[in-house]
C-alpha cells in the first residue's frame, strides 16, 4: 500500500522532470543551431514590424488598451469553464440522485450570484 502511494508520487516526478527538460532542451538547441550557424538569422525591417492578422500595425508595439477588455476577458473565461462543468452533469442527468440536482441548484445559484455581482459593480458594461 505505501509503495502504491510513493508509486504516484514518482509519476508525478517524471511528468515534472519531463515537463522541464523538453522545454529546456528545444531552447538550448535553438541556441546552439544560432550559434554555430544553422538556423539563420537575417533581421530586416519588414521582419521587424508588428504583425496583426494581415493589416498594417497602428500605432506601436506597446499599444494601450482599456482595463475593461481584460475583466470582460476574465469573465468569460470564468462562466465559460462553469458551462464546462454543466455539461457532463447535464448528460447524465436521468442517472443521478436526487443530491446531484440540489447539488446543481446549489452551484447554478453561486453562479447567479456571481453573475449578479458583476452586473451590478458595472463590469459587464461595454462603455
Amino acid at each position: 500500500m505505501l509503495e502504491d502511494y510513493f508509486r504516484q508520487y514518482g509519476l508525478i516526478a517524471i511528468f515534472i522532470a519531463i515537463a522541464v527538460i523538453v522545454p529546456t532542451s528545444m531552447l538550448t538547441i535553438s541556441w546552439l543551431a544560432s550559434r554555430i550557424g544553422i538556423r539563420p538569422t537575417n533581421p530586416t525591417p519588414v521582419k521587424q514590424e508588428t504583425y496583426e492578422c494581415g493589416m498594417e500595425a497602428i500605432g506601436g508595439r506597446w499599444g494601450q488598451f482599456n482595463f475593461r477588455y481584460y475583466m470582460y476577458a476574465v469573465l468569460f473565461v470564468v462562466f465559460d469553464v462553469e458551462v464546462i462543468f454543466l455539461y457532463p452533469w447535464a448528460a447524465k442527468f436521468l442517472g443521478l440522485p436526487l443530491f446531484a440536482l440540489i447539488e446543481m441548484f446549489v452551484f447554478v445559484g453561486i453562479l447567479l450570484v456571481a453573475w449578479a455581482y458583476a452586473w451590478r459593480k458595472g463590469d459587464l458594461e461595454w462603455a
